[in-house]
């Protein structure tokens, strides 16, 4: 397998499965904190995959419905250590979040509130918004190179934040742009190491990292063998619920449960903030499953823990199985509805990804995709930028007592040591905890 001479070694599915726990295990802030920490970890500080094959990994799985930020880690399992790489990527990016959320829906249920857990997560929210906000700059930085891609970032933000415009549609836009713009003005869209998005700026910018061209041999598989990997990982989504309509009948509640988010997985687009309204509205309104307000209490705990911020379906799996538990035990029942919630959700991105990153990765050498995409990643900037400000508000407001003066002063301590003082993520979280348990136990009196 040819690789510079410059570029790292190869690395065992060993040394990849310690990366992918590191980052499951660090995965806060949302989809923005997320694709970060994947870039520090595997572009920036490894090497092993460049920011130009990062990005269009990116562009294709915001294309895709259900959570972005699993399915690159998928696709970029899949770059290093092929199916078995992206099974592993994809599993141990969400395992430590389920795991955790799993633990406290059950606290949640059985004890109510709990303080110690309230205490920890006050002091991770500033830790986590300034994590954001750190990756924010690094990824605008990155991405928005000249002026029409500022352009285009700032008017996806305009369009989502003030006036509610669906995902798909300013991803459409941004792509429909430009297609238009690669061909009459294709200096807008260079943005490439070596000024352009050619061959020669791809191949400048793989020198030094691991994944090359010939690394991925990007030749399209046949037919006959994306037709297998598409029936495999069908049946594999499917086979749960089939078991639980067998089991137990149209009517129960496991089997709801998983027809219904088998449906949102397909439907979603935008990630999880596009996808909790209809979800909210779904399990509160129509089923019953969850109260508004255990609605709320779910966001604010997903907000708070490792992995993707899609795992509060798993809480409204949980709670809808536990108050709903007919003749069974309602830990057995919620445990079974919260691993099919997860199951029907995650699944189907190892679906994608198998069956479709071999094909996407023969289109980086067409200048005016290439071209469209990179319009599309500047879209991408401003809709993330989006998420990052509304987790900000919801962490610095609240409705009973306005500003929070304490969480507003410790997120900008914490961004200056992530972009100042390059404080490593995992000293920030651990000070972050350390910061809400003092306040919860009257150490720091000023934080009351």
């Amino acid at each position: 397998m040819p690789v510079s001479p410059s570029s790292p070694p190869i690395p065992t599915l060993w040394e990849t499965l310690k990366v992918w726990m590191k980052i499951g295990l660090l995965s806060f802030g949302g989809p923005t904190g997320q694709i970060a920490l994947m870039h520090r970890e595997l572009v920036e500080k490894r090497r092993w995959i460049s920011d130009s094959r990062f990005l269009h990994a990116l562009n294709y799985c915001m294309l895709l419905p259900g959570p972005e930020a699993q399915q690159l880690a998928i696709y970029t399992g899949w770059l290093l250590q092929r199916t078995m790489g992206a099974v592993v990527a994809g599993l141990l990016f969400v395992l430590p979040g389920a795991l955790l959320i799993g633990l406290i829906s059950y606290c949640y249920v059985a004890f109510g509130d709990v303080p110690a857990v309230d205490a920890v997560f006050y002091g991770l929210k500033p830790a986590v918004l300034a994590i954001v906000a750190a990756a924010m700059i690094r990824m605008s930085q990155r991405i928005l190179r000249n002026p029409v891609l500022w352009a285009v970032s700032a008017l996806a933000f305009v369009a989502i934040f003030f006036f509610g415009a669906p995902f798909p549609v300013i991803v459409l836009g941004a792509l429909g742009f430009g297609f238009v713009a690669s061909a009459k003005r294709p200096q807008w869209l260079q943005v490439g190491n070596a000024g352009g998005h050619g061959a020669k700026a791809e191949a400048t910018d793989e020198e030094g990292y691991l994944i090359s061209d010939a690394h991925v041999a990007t030749v399209r598989p046949p037919w006959w063998r994306t037709l297998g990997t598409i029936a495999l990982w069908t049946a594999v989504w499917t086979a749960p619920l089939v078991v639980v309509m067998v089991a137990f009948g149209r009517g129960h509640v496991l089997t709801e449960q998983a027809l219904f988010f088998a449906r949102a997985a397909l439907v979603t687009f935008g990630g999880a903030y596009a996808v909790l309204p209809y979800v909210a509205q779904q399990a509160v309104e129509n089923h019953g499953w969850i109260t508004a307000t255990q609605m709320v209490d779910g966001l604010g705990l997903a907000e708070t823990t490792p992995g993707p911020l899609i795992l509060v379906l798993q809480f409204v799996g949980f709670v809808g199985g536990w108050q709903d538990p007919g003749a069974v035990s309602p830990l057995a029942l919620a445990t079974a509805a919260a691993l099919i919630t997860s199951w029907m959700t995650f699944v189907p991105g190892f679906l994608f990804i198998l069956a479709g990153a071999p094909y996407v990765e023969t289109t980086r050498g067409h200048l005016r995709l290439a071209a469209a995409l990179t319009a599309v990643t500047a879209a991408v900037v401003g809709i993330i930028l989006n998420l990052a400000v509304w987790f900000g508000w919801h962490v610095v407001w609240s409705a009973e007592s306005g500003v929070d003066f304490v969480s507003l002063a410790l997120a900008i301590a914490f961004f200056a040591m992530l972009q100042w003082g390059r404080a490593d993520v995992i000293r920030v979280v651990l000070i972050g905890a350390a910061c809400g348990v003092a306040w919860r136990l009257g150490v720091l009196p000023w934080l009351a």
